[in-house]
């Protein structure tokens, strides 16, 4: 009761200082920006890990070089509708695509660009969910055998469309007195897909399996195999059951050696940006000392009164330990409702800095997404919370203190 008449208390009176409001804003805009980056780190390696798990394969098999006598190495997989057999009993495989791949060059109405040409069968491409998202590619994926499907920014480079033929240029072709002649293919633009990332929206062209075979003089023979699995997060754990049915005739190359220096990238900088925004946190409630002590100074007399009257230095001390955590608490609470909302509500709020900066904030080329990512979590708001309250209370415990052990005597001496 007594913390809430102070708290309620005008300046006037001696109640709360200036620097109390002070220290509730620094809060609220400490949690805030805490709550804000944890959710934009949260999105934006989900989103990063979706782009990756639903366009690339979760595990990759390779076969083993061979060479022949004149030392020319071969890795191809003679044997790859058998490999892909053993792989797809295996349990927690849901999908085990021969393909063929080759980078060439591809050239539309003057323009070029390279790409990466992957052959598979159009029942394997089912199996890449952002490659056949309906919601954002365009096309007819029915008449996948007729053509080829190109990325959205395949599309964009070459300036083709959907209906249009593009020429897929291949330095390795036939090999002739004269040397080697490029293999060049003209192909109809089927399907354009957008996959989510950059990167693959850029280079990548899907085309038939028999057709990328015979282009690339590969008849009867696979690249590799891409598998698919139930459980991506913990591939691993089916690497040892795919060596038990491949033996040694292969070598396995999982989503997570391909893109684990950037996952552990993303890690350091979540662990560094959490300690950085745990320092602004920190120093934020600091200013609920300053304001204590004032609140302190200016009650002297009333705690020398409430002394003298009996009450206790624990009572003193909960008294204001009361009225610096509610600064606490308080701003923690406005925080969380800040960051919550920034992180619902994203898409307009980047959408209108992108606007008033004119344009050019966000550049996929760099980032490799699209958009700016938000995914709000309990545990992150959770953290948030817990970080916000307890270096509240801490930091309150001392000016309280203070205030409980000052001596009635002195305080009421030259009242």
């Amino acid at each position: 009761m007594i913390a809430w008449r102070y708290l309620r208390a005008k300046r006037a009176e001696g109640g709360v200082s200036v620097m109390t409001w002070i220290s509730l804003l620094g809060i609220t805009l400490a949690v805030f920006a805490l709550i804000a980056t944890l959710s934009v780190r949260a999105g934006f390696r989900a989103e990063f890990v979706d782009t990756i798990l639903g366009a690339n394969p979760h595990l990759s098999v390779y076969g083993v070089t061979q060479y022949d006598e004149a030392g020319n190495g071969d890795d191809t997989l003679r044997d790859y509708e058998a490999l892909a057999g053993k792989i797809r009993a295996l349990p927690g495989v849901t999908s085990a695509a021969p393909v063929v791949t080759g980078q060439v060059m591809a050239s539309h109405g003057g323009r070029n660009a390279g790409v990466q040409v992957t052959g598979i069968t159009r029942a394997d491409l089912d199996s890449l969910p952002r490659v056949i998202d309906p919601a954002t590619g365009h096309g007819d994926l029915d008449r996948f055998a007729e053509g080829v499907a190109i990325g959205s920014g395949v599309a964009q480079s070459l300036g083709a469309t959907v209906g249009d033929r593009i020429k897929l240029i291949s330095p390795d072709g036939a090999k002739t007195p004269f040397g080697t002649s490029p293999r060049v293919g003209t192909f109809e633009v089927v399907y354009i897909f957008s996959a989510g990332r950059y990167d693959i929206d850029q280079v990548r062209v899907y085309m038939p399996f028999a057709e990328a075979q015979s282009y690339f003089n590969l008849e009867g023979r696979a690249g590799l195999i891409e598998v698919m699995v139930e459980d991506p997060e913990h591939v691993e754990r089916l690497i040892p059951d795919v060596w038990n049915v491949l033996g040694n005739d292969a070598v396995l190359y999982s989503w997570r050696d391909a893109s684990g220096a950037f996952l552990r990238a993303l890690t350091v900088e979540d662990n560094v940006m959490f300690v950085i925004l745990s320092v602004l946190v920190l120093i934020a409630t600091m200013n609920i000392v300053s304001g204590l002590i004032m609140l302190v100074k200016n009650k002297g007399r009333d705690i020398g009164i409430l002394r003298t009257l009996g009450l206790s230095e624990g009572a003193v001390l909960r008294i204001f330990f009361l009225c610096g955590a509610f600064t606490g608490i308080a701003g923690t609470l406005a925080g969380v409702i800040l960051g919550c909302l920034f992180a619902i509500y994203i898409d307009p709020i980047f959408a209108a800095v992108n606007a008033l900066s004119g344009g050019g904030v966000w550049d996929p080329s760099i980032r490799g997404i699209y958009y700016l990512p938000a995914k709000l979590q309990a545990s992150d708001v959770l953290s948030a919370v817990a970080l916000s309250l307890g270096m509240s209370f801490v930091v309150t415990i001392f000016p309280a203190r203070r205030a409980a052990r000052m001596n009635p005597v002195d305080a009421l001496r030259y009242e």
